[in-house]
């Protein structure tokens, strides 16, 4: 058996310069528990592969090609493969994201 506890990963070096811990790195899919403080965001990012978000906590804008949505906790936004997508923290607390990619990537994400 696997257990993961997220608060004992160690956080990734990442070109957004957040808080990102990947919490399961296999063959076939990899997950990131991605926490945004206020004011925080990503840099606009396209990925190789399809990705699904899921809101553990918090408030926050997601933007999926040209749409942007403010979402809540316990909602899950699908990103399909090669879409340009972006998180961002506009509220006054922290946002808190699990972000799994499948199939895993094996090609480059592509910083805009």
């Amino acid at each position: 058996m696997e257990i993961t506890k997220v608060s004992e990963t160690p956080i990734g070096k990442n070109p957004h310069g957040v808080d990102t811990r990947k919490i399961y790195d296999h063959e076939n899919a990899l997950a990131v528990h991605l926490t945004l403080k206020p004011g925080e965001s990503l840099r606009r990012h396209i990925t190789p592969v399809d990705v699904f978000f899921y809101v553990l906590s918090g408030r926050g804008v997601v933007e999926i090609g040209d749409e942007k949505r403010d979402v809540e906790e316990d909602t899950i936004i699908h990103s399909p493969a090669k879409i340009l997508h972006c998180w961002y923290n506009e509220s006054d607390e922290d946002l808190r994201v699990l972000i799994a990619k499948t199939p895993r990537p094996t090609g480059k994400t592509i910083l805009l």
